[in-house]
């Protein structure tokens, strides 16, 4: 974990990493009743301050100590430094739950029973794309979804939304996005 931690926070120092309240939660983040969200992997909280802001209690986990001192102090808003490998999400716990930019297949299970009845998942990630047809692909392909990963991980969900689109990512390269919205029935 400690070697994490360590190449998380200077990723954070040296990488460009995004400002903006994500598109995807901005969008249908009004699906979701007020109460609890739980902001995974959550790294200097540009989504986790938006949900404070819109009324949510946050609970805005990362394993990046540097990244989590750059959230704001706040009454709505609860930083946990945990490695989320390990970490145990509390079950039946919230209205709305929220990924970016992070993928880890394991936790797909726990998301669910995370969420509350009639609770929101907000997902947003990279999709494998072609070699050889202009895209950015991480070095470890472990870190791309595959194409129609997700409404299949997530079945058991109402899907509300899903599509693949391009984008370009914040070194100007263009990327391939999955974005899913499902609720818990």
């Amino acid at each position: 974990m400690k070697e994490d931690k360590q190449r998380w926070n200077e990723k954070y120092l040296v990488a460009p990493m995004p400002s903006e309240t994500s598109y995807i939660l901005k969008e249908n983040m009004h699906l979701a009743k007020r109460g609890r969200a739980l902001d995974i992997a959550c790294g200097t909280g540009r989504n986790t301050h938006f949900l404070a802001d819109e009324g949510f209690y946050v609970d805005a986990v990362d394993l990046s100590d540097y990244a989590l001192d750059k959230i704001r102090t706040d009454k709505n808003i609860n930083k946990i430094d945990a490695d989320l490998d390990s970490y145990v999400f509390e079950e039946d716990a919230y209205e709305l739950i929220l990924k970016v930019n992070y993928l880890d297949r394991k936790m797909f299970p726990r998301i669910i029973k995370a969420l509350k009845r009639g609770g929101i998942f907000i997902y947003e990630t990279f999709v494998k794309t072609p070699t050889g047809e202009g895209y950015h692909n991480p070095t470890n392909p472990d870190f791309h979804l595959d194409l129609d990963e997700l409404p299949k991980a997530f079945s058991e969900l109402e899907i509300i939304s899903y599509k693949e689109q391009d984008a370009i990512n914040l070194r100007g390269e263009k990327v391939r996005v999955a974005s899913f919205v499902g609720r818990k029935g």
